[in-house]
């Protein structure tokens, strides 16, 4: 009678270190360096959901490396929709969007309100703020070291600031 030895990989919850900046799982994914980095875009973007505790659907992973595959970028649950649907994913807008707020849950995006009405989603969750060009509906990064914040309002009690979202609303210059 001979034994089968299978290995099962677990997800490892995240570490969180006092002192130092954490590295989030989409950092190493973008680290060309990075040593869990494969060359596969859907082996990375699984590796990178499973790090952070969800379940590499086929959903998940689709959208995952439609999001992730170019870099730092705002998009729409639209946008990324119709990416979807052109790239031959069939997949729902409800399912869009709950993707896009799993994803913020677990720090893999970052949500941005503009207009009150528009959501965009940032694929870079990094402490930073954000040009808003009017018209275009373009959102551009801002270092966060560009923009300083002197005086914060002291928040209700049993309240903490989770993050300061600075918005710098443009527009093409008026010709005189």
């Amino acid at each position: 009678m001979s034994e089968t030895v299978r290995t099962v990989q677990m997800a490892m919850p995240r570490v969180v270190v006092e002192d130092a900046e954490p590295v989030l799982p989409i950092a190493r994914l973008r680290d060309s360096a990075s040593v869990s980095r494969t060359g596969c875009p859907f082996h990375d973007v699984r590796h990178m959901l499973r790090e952070v505790g969800l379940r590499p659907t086929r959903q998940r992973l689709a959208l995952g490396w439609l999001l992730f595959a170019k870099g730092d970028r705002h998009v729409s649950a639209e946008i990324l929709h119709e990416e979807a649907i052109k790239a031959r994913f069939p997949v729902s807008l409800a399912t869009v969007y709950n993707t896009l707020h799993q994803f913020t849950e677990v720090g893999l995006l970052r949500e941005l309100a503009v207009d009150g009405s528009k959501t965009y989603f940032d694929t870079n969750p990094s402490d930073h703020h954000h040009f808003f060009v009017e018209g275009e509906n373009n959102l551009v990064d801002i270092p966060s070291a560009a923009v300083e914040v002197e005086r914060v309002p002291e928040p209700p009690e049993g309240y903490e600031v989770a993050r300061i979202d600075v918005v710098v609303r443009l527009r093409p210059k008026r010709r005189s």
